[in-house]
């Protein structure tokens, strides 16, 4: 399998009123559209986006969703992410037909399901996370990508100064995240002239792709940058950072901060020092921009370790997002891609 693909920003489109699940239909089926879905596949992707939106409105008392395009093995899709600060529900509970909090039918998860090939979901006294993606009917079983991610532009802005990349073949995987200095425009110019050298750099160690950072956002305002590599034979891993990126190893009872160096990419840094680890499959690493605080724990949300990385992510900024910046996360699966 070989992946090279930079995230693209997160649409966000609160649900307050039933107008607004409208607005979360026609912006999924824009997404459909803009990757080349057909209009039974782009069909799917609406009525996936109605119901969750809808459930949102019912029974989580207003929230907002998430849409982006997602990497799969072998084709784009969609996913569909949705928050609300509602009483809770069981998955298991409320997959079946018939199931309703609300008084409603109850076939809003179980129609969510048959159209999606992935759904996840996170229930706790802040609310509900439910997670769908949706790829093109014609796409292999195993086309998902065991990774999740959200770029967010700050409160009233369009461009987003955070992005990252993502990149995979059968001998190594590397992972990429920038954090354009600053916020707006500018951030956003600096953060894509950065994902645009990471792409090209192919399965470079990571201090060399650190270095093609540097060289490609010279001229920009810089930001921060970190990039993971990861050997799919031996398990090991080689972290460079510059900056104010956190990045962690996470095993279900323990975890491991990788460190960054002092400087800003594309203006001034002494050394992007590499720093070598082990990780066994399984393992999931987690980076972010200062968009979010760094004070999480998984251990605070028992059995959340095990689930898709997509819903570690969209819980993580639910509880942690600082709500002043641009946010940009990354997690991925270590051991699952091939």
């Amino acid at each position: 399998m070989d992946l090279n693909f930079a995230g693209r920003v997160t649409r966000v489109v609160v649900v307050e009123e039933v107008s607004q699940v409208g607005q979360a239909r026609r912006e999924a089926l824009s997404m459909a559209d803009a990757i080349g879905f057909d209009e039974m596949d782009a069909g799917r992707v609406a009525l996936a986006a109605t119901e969750l939106a809808t459930n949102v409105l019912k029974h989580g008392r207003g929230g907002r969703m998430y849409l982006s395009v997602v990497c799969g093995r072998g084709g784009e899709g969609i996913e569909l992410c949705t928050l609300d600060a509602g009483p809770g529900f069981s998955l298991a509970e409320a997959m079946p037909d018939g199931y309703s909090t609300g008084g409603t039918q109850g076939l809003g998860l179980g129609a969510i399901r048959r159209q999606a090939t992935v759904l996840d979901a996170w229930s706790d006294d802040k609310g509900s996370v439910v997670v769908a993606r949706i790829y093109a009917s014609r796409a292999a079983r195993d086309v998902d990508v065991p990774y999740g991610a959200l770029r967010l532009a700050m409160r009233h802005e369009v461009a987003c100064g955070d992005a990252w990349h993502l990149r995979a073949d059968s001998q190594s995987v590397g992972v990429t995240l920038i954090d354009g200095l600053g916020h707006g425009l500018p951030a956003s110019d600096a953060a894509q002239a950065g994902v645009a050298a990471a792409a090209e750099r192919g399965n470079a160690a990571a201090a060399d792709v650190i270095g093609a950072l540097h060289a490609a956002m010279s001229g920009t305002r810089g930001g921060a940058a970190a990039v993971a590599t990861v050997n799919v034979g031996s398990g090991s891993l080689e972290f460079a950072g510059i900056g104010n990126i956190s990045a962690t190893l996470c095993e279900p009872t323990t975890t491991r901060g990788l460190a960054s160096h002092p400087g800003i990419v594309g203006v001034q840094f002494r050394k992007a020092q590499p720093f070598h680890f082990h990780a066994a499959a399984g393992t999931l690493l987690l980076m972010h921009s200062d968009g979010l605080q760094a004070r999480w724990s998984l251990r605070a949300y028992p059995g959340l370790f095990h689930r898709h990385p997509a819903l570690i992510v969209a819980v993580l900024q639910r509880d942690f997002d600082r709500g002043r910046d641009d946010t940009g996360i990354i997690a991925l699966r270590l051991g699952d891609l091939h």
